[in-house]
């Protein structure tokens, strides 16, 4: 699988991620009042930078399927909070004690513990608040009803039967070793639950049926994402990540490169990817950016 014309996508991502970030900074909540020093906790986790890849598949497939307008918009800041808000809750010494995420000091390091766990609940929270926004911007009965069924999605993927289901299961399991089964489990829970609601979220927003092939893209990048995490984890630099390398291993994390191997891992991204593109091909609208982008996942180093 070959990427082609890398500096239109270069040029192409860059323009995605300027108007997710615009997303995101139009809905963060003002650092005001006496909740002042939670918010400003959340604003930090928000602003510490990341690829801002759930917020860009969302409004990505809302164009894909058709989507016009602004209805996207507190959808794709709503899931980039969801995510930080877990991203905030992995860092804590409870679970993975991580003094550095994006490159900047975690939330706990700088407000401390209690101020982190306040923070990511609040994200939580908030995140609904920001997506219900989006009934404001509906122009008829069915853009209220796309909202209604996209507010559906982001909370089922979230919840315990998606990404905080698949955490506990991770927590629960910390340091011991897993069957191949158990990891799958946690890694389409995790991972892959948040990245379908990002493709499930934007293809329902503008007004697509059947989500059933969407779902299946998003499971298959969140586990091949996944399992190249898994790897850089070994091979990559805390420079190039931003983050500590070797965490997996110090936690005695099993991962799909301690359970297979580097080349059976390397090789199950390939594969994973490859059927993702493939269920993609089979889409309607302009799917070539988002090619691109699950390609370049493949074979990121940071």
């Amino acid at each position: 699988m070959k990427m082609v014309n890398q500096v239109n996508f270069n040029e192409e991502l860059e323009k995605r991620t300027c108007r997710a970030e615009q997303a995101i900074q139009k809905y963060l909540p003002a650092e005001e009042g006496f909740s002042r020093n939670l918010i400003k906790a959340m604003n930090y986790s928000m602003e510490a930078g990341g690829k801002r890849l759930r917020p860009i598949f969302l409004g990505e497939m809302y164009h894909i399927c058709g989507g016009q307008g602004e209805l996207a918009e507190p959808f794709m800041a709503a899931i980039e909070m969801i995510h930080t808000h877990s991203l905030i809750h992995d860092d804590l010494p409870a679970i993975d004690n991580d003094e550095y995420r994006r490159g900047k000091k975690t939330t706990h390091v700088m407000f401390g513990e209690s101020a982190a766990i306040l923070a990511g609940d609040a994200l939580l929270n908030y995140a609904y608040e920001t997506a219900l926004k989006g009934f404001s911007l509906a122009n008829d009965h069915r853009e209220m009803e796309r909202t209604a069924r996209a507010l559906q999605i982001l909370a089922e993927k979230t919840g315990i039967h998606g990404m905080l289901g698949g955490q506990s299961v991770d927590v629960e399991n910390d340091g011991r070793p897993l069957k191949k089964e158990l990891l799958d489990y946690i890694y389409v829970n995790k991972t892959s639950a948040l990245i379908e609601a990002s493709l499930m979220a934007g293809a329902a927003l503008a007004g697509a049926e059947n989500l059933e092939d969407i779902e299946t893209i998003g499971r298959y990048i969140g586990l091949a994402f996944q399992i190249q995490d898994d790897i850089l984890d070994v091979t990559g630099s805390q420079e190039e990540l931003g983050k500590p390398v070797g965490s997996d291993e110090k936690n005695h994390k099993t991962t799909y490169v301690t359970l297979e191997g580097m080349e059976k891992a390397g090789q199950e991204v390939e594969r994973l990817t490859g059927e993702a593109l493939e269920i993609l091909s089979g889409l309607s609208g302009d799917r070539e950016f988002l090619r691109e982008l699950f390609l370049s996942l493949c074979t990121r180093r940071k």
